[in-house]
């Protein structure tokens, strides 16, 4: 039997996520992140949602993803199933670089496409040097 170690250090707390509080099967969906001098922007993979399901919502400093999946074999009788269908959800913290007015986002072949514009003080320019 293999030990049980318990740590009851509460000098260090991990920073609290948001969860979902509904019954519903909810899955992390994988995402990519790409910074540009321009923008970040975040691909999030959500197999199963059209455009018209996704809630994208910016609050309090984090951007929340919910794509909502329709049952596709609802009380239909199924030999083998490997495919578990449900909500997708994540949330992300944003910090102040970002335009958060400015954010956009498509969705287009299962994939949710976020444009997280970068304000522009912190956007790099180049500076003229001229001769003496």
């Amino acid at each position: 039997m293999a030990d049980v170690i318990t740590n009851h250090d509460k000098s260090e707390v991990a920073a609290a996520q948001a969860e979902p509080t509904c019954a519903a099967r909810h899955f992390t969906p994988r995402v990519d992140i790409l910074e540009t001098e321009r923008e970040l922007m975040l691909f999030a993979e959500m197999p199963g949602v059209r455009p018209d399901s996704v809630d994208l919502r910016y609050e309090n400093g984090e951007l929340v993803l919910h794509g909502k999946v329709q049952p596709k074999l609802e009380g239909k009788p199924l030999l083998t199933q490997e495919y578990a269908e449900g909500d997708f959800y994540r949330v992300f913290r944003i910090d102040e670089t970002v335009d958060s007015t400015k954010i956009n986002a498509e969705c287009k072949n299962g994939v949710l496409t976020v444009h997280l514009p970068k304000t522009e003080a912190v956007r790099p320019r180049q500076i003229a040097v001229k001769t003496a």
